[in-house]
């Protein structure tokens, strides 16, 4: 199980933006984590992956544990030799190397064997990068280019795999796709921590799901229960129209009603 435990973290030493964040990510599973902008969600994968000293971030408090291993502030390289990949919002490719350069450079940590085995499972996985493995990555299209991300992040075999928004900028017919593709991933065997802002999407193959709201956990339940929840469907679903800013104005607009009735 990959586990956050009490995970509090600050930015630049004065911002605190995770208050207390606990999931968990069980083996065989794909779990889904929404919440608006800002809510905290890129700040859970930076803070599993080793990334937020990049940003100028720290853990100050809780830890981060892979089958009870310790990665708590343990350096990218290391995250990604126990197992846990991540594939960042806005694909983050480089644009100027070919479709097969940038499949090598997520092999990184792994031997040469690894590396052809590595691009024979996306090449097979991903059909169209098969074809245009010496193009250069930059002429790609936005589906292409998230399914090259995904791909690298395959390369090192990991047991976890995290996505930040991978339907963001994509049309309609590929996050069909990509929502295909997780499911296949999950089967073969990884699991799977999914940051999306399409909700519908994240809670149709999640088997549970987490709300994050100002960097505190507001809802924790399976996937199914969230789906039939009011308040998700109000907010995240849009089944009523809803333009509210979180659950908790839509808590608090149903509370009015019932007294203004």
């Amino acid at each position: 199980m990959l586990s956050v435990e009490n995970l509090e973290v600050v930015y630049e030493d004065v911002i605190l933006v995770l208050k207390g964040v606990s999931l968990q990510v069980p083996e065989g599973s794909i779990v889904a984590l929404l919440g608006p902008n800002g809510a905290g969600k890129t700040t859970v994968l930076r803070a599993i992956t080793g990334l937020l000293g990049v940003h100028r971030g720290r853990i100050s408090k809780g830890s981060v544990t892979l089958d009870g291993r310790d990665l708590t502030n343990a350096e990218p390289p290391q995250i990604v030799r126990a197992g846990i990949g991540q594939v960042m919002e806005g694909r983050r490719i480089f644009r100027e190397f070919t479709v097969e350069e940038n499949l090598r450079v997520g092999g990184h940590t792994v031997g040469r064997a690894e590396i052809a085995a590595g691009l024979e499972r996306a090449y097979d996985l991903f059909p169209v990068l098969a074809d245009r493995r010496k193009q250069v990555a930059g002429y790609l299209s936005g589906g292409e280019q998230q399914m090259l991300a995904i791909g690298r992040a395959m390369m090192s075999t990991p047991r976890y795999l995290l996505l930040d928004e991978p339907s963001l900028g994509v049309a309609p017919k590929i996050v069909a796709q990509l929502r295909d593709l997780i499911v296949e991933i999950n089967q073969a065997g990884t699991s799977v921590l999914l940051v999306e802002q399409n909700a519908s999407m994240a809670l149709s193959i999640a088997t549970h799901g987490y709300v994050l709201e100002t960097g505190r956990v507001v809802m924790d339940k399976p996937a199914e229960a969230l789906r039939e929840d009011e308040d998700v469907k109000e907010f995240y679903l849009g089944l009523h129209g809803s333009e509210r800013g979180s659950l908790r104005d839509v808590k608090q607009y149903r509370r009015r009603k019932r007294w203004l009735s």
